[in-house]
Order: structure tokens, then sequence, then C-alpha cells
């Protein structure tokens, strides 16, 4: 039996279709990712904006609360694997597409939460259904860009986690304070089941399956000489722990993992404990933490886009090499990281957001280091590889807010958890200094890679 009668029906191979005579398909598929990402960041953090009322209601201690925050990073940590697998088993539009419906409707059902267990339980279940979100996420970029475009596209759809959240945190506080903590919950589930349908329509796995790109942008976005996303589920000769013995065994990919891991700690102080922070720590009401905690919102989105932009810019400009390129956002944010410490040490509303601000927009830029995933991971292990790095990062973000937690309850404040945050950014440079000397692709056996070419050079 050939390997194509194996293919689910979505990646099966393309009847015929007629093509445009020009097109740029590929950035309408880059702002459905970019809105399927917003709305799964606000699907795994209205919690956070819900929290100190669900605190109050059902009587938790910070550590039960760092519980309910650290719930879903656990079950979604551990399923990044079997999620990259899904993403290159089912194909991304699929796996991400059901995932969707699944985390939309785990959402509305908070509405429905009257117990510390239940919320608990809730949180477990939303995990399992957005695992597959970002390995579907880095798999469609590498199937629709070239690798001369893949950094800016990373930001553009990453963008979507912050835009989401600064126009969302405001008004999802001002939801609270008027329909109490459940309605955040509602509203956010119901915009993620109307997208769904939209996702269906309009995405596809691959170009090559979409009527709307032209013969011309097929040939750009193939331009780096890989091969397709068919050839190379057709050439697949690993089994998936083959794979992970190879994902597991490069020293740079753990030069990665270590500094994701730091980058997603930082992100998930803001994603759980952060609004809380500013009314438990800094004294303001629910509504003024709602307006003041979207300007790191902000930040962050900026620290995103200008790290995107500029590596693919420093690339595209053939003054630097491709490590060079790559390395330099992700570096600097992670030195700039640690400036959130500087929190503890005023009580000026408008300097604790400065540094918080910096900080943010520092883990924005460390965002850029999926493009460096994208660069170094074998192409026929894409979604595997996202996995991995996935499952990696969200340790981090599965540790924080427990971690913070008991921090809160053993000192009574959250500033040694912010001492812990920084003293993890400073690891994480130190794994990226130390442990990744170049960024090009890895070399394996077999036709389905691209042979990696001089640093700088603009190939993958």
């Amino acid at each position: 039996m050939s390997a194509a009668t194996h293919l689910p029906k979505d990646t099966a191979p393309p009847e015929p279709v007629t093509r445009p005579a020009h097109s740029r398909a590929r950035y309408g598929l880059l702002v459905s990712l970019f809105v399927i990402t917003a709305i799964n960041y606000l699907d795994r953090t209205n919690m956070a904006v819900a929290l100190p009322h669900i605190t109050d209601d059902f009587k938790l201690t910070a550590t039960q609360a760092g519980l309910i925050l650290s719930a879903f990073s656990w079950i979604y940590a551990a399923l990044q694997i079997p999620g990259g697998w899904l993403a290159d088993k089912a194909g991304p539009k699929l796996a991400y597409g059901y995932a969707m419906i699944g985390w939309s409707l785990t959402t509305i059902v908070f509405f429905l939460a009257r117990s510390f267990g239940m919320v608990i339980g809730l949180r477990v279940t939303l995990g399992i259904f957005e695992s597959p979100a970002f390995p579907s996420n880095n798999r469609l970029v590498s199937n629709w860009f070239p690798a001369k475009e893949r950094g800016r596209a990373t930001a553009i759809y990453t963008a979507g986690e912050y835009v989401g959240l600064a126009i969302a945190v405001p008004v999802l506080s001002l939801l609270v304070a008027r329909w109490g903590w459940q309605s955040v919950f509602l509203a956010t589930g119901v915009l993620g089941l109307l997208f769904s349908a939209l996702w269906f329509r309009r995405v596809y796995d691959t170009p090559e399956r979409s009527p709307r790109v032209s013969a011309t942008e097929l040939a750009h976005i193939r331009q780096d000489g890989e091969a397709t996303p068919d050839q190379q589920t057709a050439q697949r000769t690993e089994s998936t722990r083959a794979g992970l013995r190879i994902l597991l065994t490069d020293r740079r990919l753990w030069g990665l993992y270590i500094a994701q891991f730091a980058n997603t700690s930082v992100l998930f102080f803001f994603l759980t404990w952060f609004p809380s922070y500013l009314v438990n720590d800094k004294g303001l009401t629910t509504i003024k933490a709602g307006f003041w905690g979207s300007l790191p919102y902000i930040a962050a989105l900026i620290g995103v886009l200008v790290g995107g932009q500029g590596s693919d810019w420093m690339l595209r400009s053939g003054r630097v090499s491709r490590t060079f390129a790559r390395k330099s956002p992700v570096m600097i944010g992670l030195c700039l990281a640690p400036v959130i410490v500087a929190a503890n040490f005023t009580s000026s509303i408008p300097l604790v957001i400065t540094f918080m601000s910096l900080a943010f927009f520092a883990q924005g830029l460390m965002q850029t280091g999926w493009t460096v995933l994208s660069d170094i991971a074998p192409v026929r292990l894409m979604g595997l590889a996202g996995g991995v790095f996935s499952f990696a990062a969200n340790l981090g973000g599965a540790l924080a807010p427990i971690v913070i937690g008991i921090i809160i309850d053993r000192t009574g404040s959250m500033a040694y958890g912010l001492v812990y945050i920084a003293s993890l950014t400073v690891a994480g440079l130190l794994a990226y200094a130390l442990l990744i000397n170049r960024v090009d692709r890895m070399a394996l056996a077999g036709p389905a890679e691209a042979t990696p070419g001089p640093p700088g050079a603009g190939l993958s």
C-alpha cells in the first residue's frame, strides 16, 4: 500500500486546481494564525483576570490559586510531543480546528464551575485541547513561508497573544466588575466557536492544496529547495522514537529548550499572577489593574514585532550571518528581562508598569526562538520538534505559577517570585551563549532535507 493511502483526507494528494495569475495567499493564512492565537491565549489567560474573585468565592490559599493556574500547563506541557505528532499525522488544519472547538466548549463550561475541584478539572481539560496549538502554528509557518520570511511570520502570529490580551484585559475586567467572573469564560468561549467555522473554510495545510495560491507564489514559497510536506511525509523513515532521539541529542536544540523554558516562565508570570500582583501587592482595584495591566501586553507586542522583523531584516541584508540575525533578538531579550526585579523597589505605579513593560518587551523579543527552531530542526520532523520545544517551554509555564504561589504563602508577597523569574532568564542567556554555536539546518540522511547553506546565505 502506498504512503499516500495512509494520509488523512485533508492531507491526501490534492485535486488539480485552477490557480490565479497572482496571489499573496500566505498572508491570508497568517491572518488566520494571528486570530486563532489571540483566541487561544484569551481562553487560557481569562483565569488570571477572574482569579482574585474566584479566590474570594472559594476561600483559596495562594498555593491553591497557583495550582489552578498551573494545572493547565502541566497537562499542556505533557501533551506537546503528542500534539506535534498529531500536527504531522493528521495535518495542522484538522488538529488545530478540532482542538479549538474542544477548548472553546471547555471554556464555556467554566461558567458552571462551583468548586475548586471543578475548576482544576476544567483547567486540565483546557490544557488537553490546546496542546496541538503551537506545534500546528510552527508547522503551518514552515509549510507556507520561505526561510527568509519565517521570522516575520512567527512574530505576526505570536503578536496575536499580546494584541488579544492588551485589548481584552481591560474589557474582561469590566465584564467581571459588571456581571461576575463567570461572564469572561462565556464570552471568550463563544468567540472561539464562532471562529472555528471560518477556520475550516479558509485554511489549508499546504499552499499546494489551496486554490488561492498562484504558481508564482508557490515557487516563491518553495524557493529554499526543501521538499514539500507531502514528499516529506512519503519519505519519512524515522519512527517517533527515532525522531525524539534525534531531537534530544543535539546540543543546539538543548540551548533552545533551556532558553524557551526561561522565556515561558516570564510569559506565564504575566498570564497568571500579574493581575493579582497589581491588586494584592500594589493595591489597585480590579478595573484599574485591568487598564494599567494592558500596557505591558502592548510592550510585549512591540517586542515580538521588533524581534521578528529585525531578525528577518538582518538576514535579508546579507551583512550579518544567519546565526547573528536569529540569536541576537533572543539574547537581547534574555539580557533585558531581569529588570522585572526593579519593581520590588518602588511603590510608584507608573514606575512598576514601566519595569514590567520593559520585562514583557524583552519576553516578546525572546519569541524569535520559534524562528531559530524552524531554521535548525529537520524539516520532516518539524511538527515533532515543535512539540518537544513547546514541552520544554511549558514546563516553565507549569512551574512558574505554583512556585510563585508557594513563595507568596511563605513570604506574604511576590517579591521573591520576581527574583525567581529573573534568575531563570540568566540561565537562558547562558544556554544561548554556550550551546548554540550556529543556526543552520540539521543534516539528516535522505532527500527530505535541504542542504544547509553557508552562514548568512539566506537558505535553510
